[in-house]
């Protein structure tokens, strides 16, 4: 199993740039890495013994943040990604934040394709900046 890894801070941030810059529907996506779900185990401790047991009922094996039906509306800025919305009433030559790059069509933003991974000591760094790990 993959997943994000996004910080509270990288949270904030983005909901305070969507505050400023959104003018109504549009979905702010992290440019943010991904890990794989055994390494954060034995980031958290090196001598864990891991066991398979399946995926449970609900769960899902990567994280798909961005389909390939999104893409089509999908532009790629500095740090992130913005979804635009595709109704009638919006104005997409007014409301559009420049800057962006469309992306290409079929792109999809997933943790098990991510381009930028964790390794097991930068996942304990960041768990040791929180407290999580000594």
């Amino acid at each position: 199993m993959t997943r994000f890894w996004i910080t509270l801070d990288e949270g904030v941030d983005l909901v305070f740039r969507a505050l400023k810059e959104a003018k109504g529907g549009e979905i702010y996506v992290s440019k943010i890495p991904s890990y794989k779900v055994t390494d954060l185990a034995k980031a958290i401790n090196p001598e864990v013994k891991l066991k398979e047991v399946g995926i449970r009922e609900g769960e899902k094996l990567h994280e798909v943040m961005i389909t390939e039906e999104d893409s089509l509306f999908t532009y790629s800025y500095n740090g992130y990604y913005i979804i635009y919305p595709h109704f009638d009433w919006w104005d997409s030559e007014r409301h559009f934040t420049k800057g962006g790059n469309l992306v290409t069509e079929g792109f999809r933003y997933a943790s098990d394709s991510n381009n930028q991974w964790l390794s097991e000591e930068e996942m304990r760094h960041r768990l040791q900046s929180i407290d999580i790990v000594n």
